[in-house]
């Protein structure tokens, strides 16, 4: 017997372990999507906050989930997570034991106690606005803003039980009474607000109540006061709450009060007092027996999402957008708790340079700054009068840069045309500048942090002197505004985007270098390196130039939505995308051959930025719409196992492999060339490297920028003919074969060229590159703007091929024959191979 109890007692504490284990962990590390290491902020209130019936429980319905808290401290307990997107209702039964909530045309039923999903059911043909549970907590009701039906539903077997037709333009909102004796909808006809009531116990229409011939009390929420004599209505673009007598079905008073509209009503439990959020960021208590103001609570600082009564009559709690819940004393109407951290979406976000901070820029007009070890808002910057459109941050982390522009159903309008900073030790207000007429929407530092460019909604972009605070350059872009200006990582150059194309500048002579196809729309971004721009924006499409030669790829990136973002790792070797709206994916991409390396569910379905910590080691991706920063463990996810032919473990298998083995032919013993390990390096580890390389089905010279590197043609013929008289017939042997003769073609150009020099401007030497399709006697001759020769090369006859790098490339010190330096200027260069001639144009700036 003793034996037994003993049993039982330890499997009941290696239960409660395993339970307070569970609870005790970080929440910001519940619900993750694989992959993800942190959440920063709970995600953004998108529906109603509701008690269970015992009190002990807060629900709230938020973008990422259902989060439960303590209904009497506020502490974390859970946060369920499954739902197809953003949660608009929730709903405890009356037992407690189980919850049901909505995401897009399904409704999820939930073991409170476990926290375990028991049922999904696909329920309309589009997304449901609401759900009720019926009195006795056996039928859930569902219906659609989208569709004319509420449909009934079984919730131990989630079996449809009965339809109604509701209402002909779709219902808003429904819930039961009290008593269980009606369900009440609210919806549109045509061109009038109906509620209507139903009677369950005779499946008919009790009554129809006219609320409004326009859209006053359009996208409104119900409440029955629990001894089911009054029910009251709201409406977003209402002011007033509107008091209906069920027995005599009239209009009992409209409370007047808010001075905006108003988004969620609760009763008490004793029915005596209604409590109204509104978007005057208000909360109003009411008597309801006379109709009389009562008191108004006042702590939040954006609009009041939802409200909601403890059954026990204690507590009431308040959602605000500003990412607040606040419990409430009902007895002395005193703040007990405040839950923080439910954000709006992000606007931008970007690290600190220690990488231990990320600053965001918020919908709901704040900056704040995070812990990216602990998730925790460790500071919030309030000031600005409209959405925080940008953020930046100072290279040695010390100062916080803001923009915002104020904003109405979703448009952009210049009521803010601040730049604000902010000290981040103090965390307080520094200056704030002014210089735009318009909505500023993006800040970048200059790389070291002597510069602040800011882009606007008008027709230009300003440079501003950090130090000063005087703008250094207006920068002219044209009429629809300068959407972004991003610097290349040495601060001397920097791109934009327009209706022409997307154009690089000299930031120091403030001279045009090129301009590669784009559009306004487009989404471009500078290599680390310098060498290459990417750019995205509407469509699946990333274009990849070549700076120096202007050549362009192309990724198909697969995302669904209209709009892609990217960002290059810090070491040039990843770019990664994400698709802004309904994709959910991350995606990240070698940009040299455009082959993907790795998909994520970024969850939620929106990813609205993307910013790397300086080490490479964390990626972010923040969410507009979710009110969320997710923290990937980039340097673990991508992360490569050393292939067997990537011979000098650079993480890539190359040219350069290639060439590190043929180096090492006849070399015996322990050597990482030794491929096959048969104790020699030979003509089989090298087409074990080539059949590696040709496995990635790209061009073969899209594998290695260092032209110097490549082999000859020479070298090259002489291994494929190795090859061939071993007779080799096994699959990689003939893969490596096959890519050494792609490889031979491609030392050999179609056509002579003669391309870009580089760099353009110069001071005082470029390069001067150049393609032969066929051996030449090659001559190069340099000339003044009004045709005067200034320089000539004999470079002499020259075997087919590439001369790109800056190793094989024409060079040219800029100086005249007798060896002085030439004057700042527009010169000619002339290249004759052959039967071919060919002209371009270089700039001088000294």
């Amino acid at each position: 017997m003793k034996a037994k109890q003993l049993t039982i007692f330890i499997i009941l504490f290696i239960s409660i372990g395993i339970v307070n284990s569970a609870f005790s962990q970080n929440y910001t590390q519940w619900g993750l999507p694989e992959g993800a290491k942190t959440r920063l902020g709970k995600g953004m209130i998108t529906g109603n906050i509701t008690f269970s019936p015992d009190s002990s429980l807060l629900a709230v319905a938020s973008s990422i989930g259902i989060w439960i808290y303590d209904g009497h401290t506020g502490k974390e307990l859970n946060l369920l997570t499954n739902h197809a997107r953003y949660i608009p209702k929730i709903a405890f039964s009356p037992d407690g034991k189980t919850l049901a909530s909505c995401s897009s045309a399904e409704f999820y039923i939930w073991d409170v106690k476990t926290g375990n999903l028991k049922l999904t059911i696909s329920a309309h043909t589009r997304d449901i606005n609401s759900l009720a549970f019926s009195p006795d907590g056996k039928t859930l009701a569902t219906c659609s803003g989208y569709d004319d039906v509420i449909k009934l539903w079984d919730v131990s077997t989630g079996e449809l039980k009965t339809t109604f037709k509701g209402h002909e333009k779709g219902v808003e909102t429904i819930s039961f009474s009290p008593d269980g004796r009606f369900l009440v909808s609210y919806g549109r006809d045509e061109d009038t607000v109906l509620m209507k009531l139903f009677d369950i116990t005779t499946d008919e229409i009790k009554a129809t109540f006219l609320l409004a011939e326009d859209n006053h009390v359009y996208d409104a929420n119900t409440a029955f006061s629990p001894d089911s004599s009054t029910l009251a209505i709201c409406g977003k673009y209402s002011f007033g709450v509107h008091l209906w007598d069920i027995g005599s079905n009239t209009l009992k008073t409209t409370l007047q009060g808010h001075i905006n509209g108003v988004n969620s009503v609760a009763f008490s439990q004793d029915s005596h007092t209604l409590a109204s959020g509104s978007k005057d960021h208000t909360v109003i208590l009411w008597d309801v027996a006379t109709g009389s103001y009562k008191t108004t609570l006042i702590a939040h600082t954006n609009d009041i999402v939802s409200v909601a009564f403890s059954p026990d009559g204690a507590t009431l709690a308040s959602g605000s957008s500003d990412g607040t819940i606040v419990l409430w004393d009902i007895e002395t109407l005193e703040q007990r708790t405040t839950i923080t951290e439910h954000t709006v979406g992000f606007s931008e976000i970007a690290f600190s340079p220690n990488g231990q901070t990320i600053v965001s820029g918020s919908r709901d007009k704040t900056v704040r700054l995070w812990d990216t070890t602990t998730g925790k808002n460790t500071k919030t910057f309030i000031g600005h009068t409209g959405e925080v459109l940008s953020v930046a941050i100072s290279p040695d982390g010390r100062t916080l840069v803001s923009s915002a522009g104020r904003t109405v159903d979703g448009y952009y309008f210049g009521h803010d045309h601040t730049i604000r900073f902010w000290d981040v030790p103090s965390g307080k207000h520094k200056a704030t500048w002014f210089g735009h007429q318009g909505v500023i929407n993006y800040l970048a530092f200059s790389p070291d942090g002597r510069t602040l460019v800011s882009c606007g909604s008008e027709e230009k972009a300003i440079f501003w002197d950090v130090a000063t605070g005087n703008p250094l350059w207006t920068f002219i872009g044209n009429e629809d505004g300068v959407g972004t200006i991003r610097f290349s990582s040495d601060g001397h150059r920097f791109i934009h985007p327009d209706e022409e194309g997307i154009h690089l500048w000299d930031f120091g002579s403030r001279q045009l270098i090129s301009t590669f196809p784009g559009s306004k729309y487009s989404n471009p971004i500078i290599s680390p390196d310098g060498n290459t721009i990417a750019s995205s924006g509407s469509g699946e499409e990333v274009h990849i130039w070549d700076i120096t030669t202007g050549e362009k790829s192309t990724i198909y990136t697969g995302h669904v939505s209209t709009y892609t973002n990217i960002v290059f790792s810090p070491d040039g070797k990843t770019l990664v995308s994400a698709g802004f709206w309904e994709d959910g994916t991350v995606r990240f991409w070698d940009p040299v051959s455009g082959n993907l390396k790795l998909i994520l569910s970024s969850m939620p379905d929106d990813t609205y930025n993307l910013a790397f910590s300086s080490d490479g080691k964390t990626l972010a991706t923040s969410s507009y719409y979710g009110g969320t920063i997710l923290l990937w463990d980039y340097a673990s996810l991508i992360r490569p196992q050393q292939h067997e032919a990537d011979v000098n473990g650079d993480g890539v298998v190359d040219v350069q492999d290639l060439v590190t083995v043929a180096a090492n032919f006849g070399q015996t013993g322990p050597n990482a060339a030794d491929v096959n390990d048969d104790g020699i390096v030979d003509i089989a580890d090298l087409l074990i490297v080539a059949s590696a390389i040709g496995d990635a089905a790209a061009a073969p010279l899209a594998y290695n920028h260092n032209l110097e590197s490549l082999p000859s043609k020479t070298d090259i013929q002489n291994w494929i003919t190795k090859a061939q008289q071993l007779n080799l017939t096994d699959t990689t042997s003939q893969k490596g074969i096959r890519f050494l003769e792609q490889l031979l073609l491609a030392l050999t150009p179609e056509k002579t060229t003669l391309l870009p020099n580089y760099p353009n401007p110069f001071n005082p030497e470029t390069w001067i590159p150049y393609q032969l399709s066929e051996s030449a006697d090659v001559s190069l001759q340099i000339y003044t703007s009004d045709g005067q020769l200034v320089r000539s090369f004999d470079i002499g006859h020259q075997p087919a091929g590439l001369y790109q790098s800056r190793g094989r490339a024409a060079y040219w010190n800029g100086k005249n024959e007798v060896g002085e330096p030439v004057a700042s200027g527009v010169y000619f260069y002339t290249l004759t191979a052959s039967d071919f001639t060919a002209t371009r144009k270089m700039l001088i700036l000294k």
